[in-house]
């Protein structure tokens, strides 16, 4: 693990990290098989049209996890000091069969208190927001 970051350098508005995930079907099956998540909404285009969505469509918790992987690599890959991890879920990840999908995350500090350092992550694909009020807190030596 590399050094952790240094809370007092630390300023509200600091980009911390920054990064981009490919995303293809074959992700998305993987995922299922190890989540045990086999909606078919996340690999058959048939099914996801019939009910209406524009696509196959990424794991919620797949995208998720994505999102606070920038962190966690800040934290010099330390997760056991994530205190608390928040998000809303905004807009699906639309996987196309043959360009995938590109999830987007920036992550800038949104607070420092006692109870740690809040992170706020913008999470977005194609340029348009998909995961809301996306908050990790980590504790960081004073």
């Amino acid at each position: 693990m590399s050094a952790l970051p240094d809370r007092s350098a630390l300023a509200v508005g600091d980009v911390v990290a920054e990064s981009s995930f490919g995303l293809t079907r074959d992700n998305l099956v993987r995922y299922a098989g190890a989540s045990g998540d086999f909606n078919p909404i996340h690999y058959r285009d048939d099914v996801a049209a019939s009910v209406g969505l524009p696509g196959v469509l990424a794991h919620g918790m797949l995208t998720m996890g994505f999102a606070v992987q920038p962190v966690v690599e800040w934290l010099g890959g330390d997760s056991g000091r994530i205190l608390d991890y928040q998000v809303r879920f905004t807009r699906p990840v639309v996987v196309d069969p043959e360009t995938g999908a590109v999830v987007s995350v920036s992550a800038k500090v949104g607070a420092l208190d006692d109870a740690g350092v809040r992170i706020d992550l913008t999470v977005s694909c194609n340029g348009q927001t998909v995961l809301g009020k996306a908050q990790a807190v980590v504790a960081l030596p004073a």
